[in-house]
């Protein structure tokens, strides 16, 4: 499950799905409004929402039962879909989540291109070029204190600069601001084993605190942080996200789903937001 802002390609581009794949079988989704898959109007998207879409989408392709990695606002897609789906899922994985999300001005103004005709005017008129002329510096807020990967870089940026893409950009933040006004999250009720994943200088917040309190909220769990990578720790240092995976699989005992060594089944699915 990618972030705010990405699609699937976020995995391909960091290298994670094709290593991935030659243990297991993989699945990348574009969640609802980013990639090839739209947002339907008429309904909030959270993540409980997202978890069970994501969870029926799964169910129609036959797996019924699952790992989930997810980074950043995929990160709480992933918790969800272990918290609602307990039988499908057999563990997750997450990687620099905000777990624990506090009123920020930034999330305030992320959220404004959601709002009814203001946000319209802004997603179409005035976005697309302040996106593309400062991709630069958003990029190295991300990365820092690791080196910008390009290749991500260079798929997001007009991807990220879409007023369809921008309008879910903001719909995800307005719902990570609302989670701030709400009483904390509580996570204490998932049973699966859980792997947590930061990076050190991580710039967009507290990734290394959020993780540590995760962990001690969680029964089954691991903690890896990660030094010299920030929110896009699983760009910078991909084998520490491909160890975590292994780790929970192997505590998850889910040995018989992995595939023979060599062997791939690489699949992109769009949510299309209908079950």
């Amino acid at each position: 499950m990618h972030g705010n802002g990405a699609s699937a390609e976020d995995f391909t581009t960091s290298g994670i799905f094709d290593k991935a794949a030659a243990r297991y079988r993989v699945l990348a989704f574009d969640r609802p409004g980013f990639g090839m898959s739209p947002r339907p109007a008429g309904r909030p998207w959270t993540a409980a929402a997202q978890a069970d879409l994501i969870d029926a989408a799964a169910m129609k392709l036959g797996i019924e039962r699952y790992m989930v990695v997810g980074h950043s606002w995929g990160a709480a897609v992933a918790l969800e879909m272990a918290r609602r789906h307990p039988r499908s899922v057999a563990g997750v994985v997450v990687v620099a989540g905000y777990h624990y999300p506090s009123p920020r001005l930034a999330l305030a103004i992320s959220a404004l291109p959601a709002v009814p005709l203001i946000g319209t005017v802004m997603r179409h008129a005035v976005l697309p070029s302040l996106v593309r002329l400062n991709w630069r510096w958003a990029m190295k807020q991300i990365f820092h204190p690791a080196t910008i990967a390009v290749p991500f870089a260079a798929m997001t940026r007009e991807l990220a600069s879409r007023p369809s893409q921008l309008r879910s950009i903001s719909a995800e933040s307005f719902l990570m601001l609302a989670s701030a006004l709400l009483p904390n999250r509580r996570y204490a009720d998932i049973a699966v084993p859980v792997g947590i994943v930061a990076g050190a200088g991580d710039q967009l917040f507290d990734a290394k605190a959020e993780a540590l309190r995760l962990q001690s909220e969680l029964s089954h769990s691991l903690l890896d942080i990660v030094p010299g990578a920030g929110h896009m720790v699983h760009q910078s240092n991909p084998k520490a996200i491909l160890a975590m995976i292994d780790k929970v699989a192997a505590l998850a005992n889910i040995g018989h789903m992995a595939k023979q060594p060599g062997s791939y089944d690489m699949i992109k699915c769009a949510a299309r937001g209908t079950k």
